[in-house]
């Protein structure tokens, strides 16, 4: 008798359902680490009478697991040409193969039998695929926030804004909400009465920090002078990642409440779940982009200044390498926050230019001018010499001796 694996995927995850053994063979033979979806909860979803009964026994004798598609585990499924509804959005399709392994193929669900075949317990399904990637996201950013210097909670307490210092009581209500569904498995009317609120307060602070960022890339701009440039850089370097902290527990609570949401949507009004979700992944995409537009323009502000320090470390020495290494600390923490929320970006780190090799080649470049660049060269011999006595700590003896017998000792 052949097995039958049913899969659907959403774009983030893929939910594979069917005998526990047969799902635990398919995932196995195909590499893919994956978690409890919880498939029991769909019973809600699946309407009343005989259709009840009926359904519920298919949910009641299969597995359900999610995996999170990577680019590795996104190529291990697309061989099997999942077929893309442009109704829903979601792709499905059912592997069969010989009883004891999965090679077999894939073909469009017709089997009566199939899961796939009830609307309402397909629209059930994407809605717990939701949820479940965003609480695995809601994980990865707690572990980020954990292992940065700066913790959230000091960061908004610091702050005397209102809607800040909101924030804090807004998350305790949230994860106790939280921690109640996981005990009772479902959001009732009294349960959503505690957070339906909390969305206005979690924007507004994460405007207030946007807000913050666009200001120190705004900052950064306005420097000319190298000095200050530095400073302000060294400055950026610590209040980027506050901000950028209480971006992602923002972040981390919006999707908490969307979790929450879809529960309370499946609980009291299970036909218009699809829809729900739908338009929660269109609102989690526009946060992401607004997000991201600003993290990318503050980089490019860092980089645009590290840039400009090194084509000034002749006359910089000090003050050059400093912005370049603060920009290159900003990066990074972009970089990584950027990578907790599955936000696709290329880091480029600034290399910092030697004081000696920018002086070697002005040397070069003036001694190239021959006769015609004699008063040029002897104008920036006497202002590397000035330098070289002043930075004699950081300059090679090498390039002391050059610059000496070029410019006037005659040895």
């Amino acid at each position: 008798m052949d097995n039958e694996i049913q899969l659907i995927s959403d774009g983030d995850g893929l939910a594979v359902i069917g005998n526990p053994t047969d799902v635990d063979h398919f995932l196995v033979s195909e590499g893919l680490a994956s978690q409890d979806l919880g498939l029991e909860r769909l019973k809600s979803a699946v309407g009343t009478g005989a259709v009840v009964a009926q359904a519920g026994s298919e949910i009641a004798a299969n597995s359900g697991r999610w995996v999170k598609l990577t680019r590795e585990s996104a190529h291990s499924v697309q061989k099997y040409g999942l077929r893309k509804s442009s109704k829903t959005g979601l792709s499905t399709g059912v592997v069969r193969g010989p009883k004891g392994q999965i090679r077999g193929f894939i073909e469009v669900v017709k089997a009566p039998r199939s899961l796939l075949t009830n609307p309402a317990i397909l629209a059930g399904a994407a809605g717990i695929m939701a949820q479940v990637a965003m609480q695995q996201s809601m994980a990865e950013i707690a572990d980020y926030l954990a292992t940065i210097d700066e913790k959230v909670d000091d960061v908004l307490r610091a702050q005397k804004d209102t809607a800040l210092a909101r924030m804090i009581g807004v998350g305790l209500v949230i994860e106790e909400t939280m921690t109640i569904r996981e005990k009772r498995g479902r959001v009732d009317e009294i349960m959503w009465s505690k957070v339906q609120t909390a969305p206005t307060t979690i924007a507004e602070t994460q405007v207030y920090a946007l807000r913050q960022l666009d200001a120190l890339a705004e900052k950064m701009e306005r420097k000319t002078d190298m000095g200050d440039l530095a400073a302000t850089a060294k400055e950026a370097e610590s209040a980027v990642r506050e901000w950028l902290a209480v971006l992602a527990r923002c972040f981390q609570l919006q999707d908490a409440i969307a979790v929450l949401e879809l529960d309370r949507v499946l609980d009291a009004s299970p036909e218009e779940l699809d829809g729900h979700r739908s338009g929660l992944k269109d609102a989690r995409q526009d946060r992401l982009e607004r997000i991201t537009l600003s993290t990318e323009r503050l980089v490019a502000r860092m980089n645009a200044a590290a840039d400009s320090a090194n084509a000034k470390v002749l006359l910089n020495p000090a003050a050059s390498p400093a912005v370049v290494r603060s920009s290159n600390h900003v990066s990074a923490s972009v970089h990584n926050f950027h990578g907790r929320l599955g936000i696709e970006s290329g880091r480029q780190s600034s290399q910092e230019r030697r004081w000696t090799d920018a002086a070697a080649e002005a040397m070069d470049k003036v001694l190239e001018a021959g006769e015609e660049g004699v008063d040029a060269a002897w104008r920036v011999g006497s202002e590397t010499l000035d330098l070289a006595g002043s930075v004699t700590n950081k300059l090679s003896s090498e390039l002391a001796g050059r610059a000496r017998r070029w410019f006037g000792d005659g040895k």
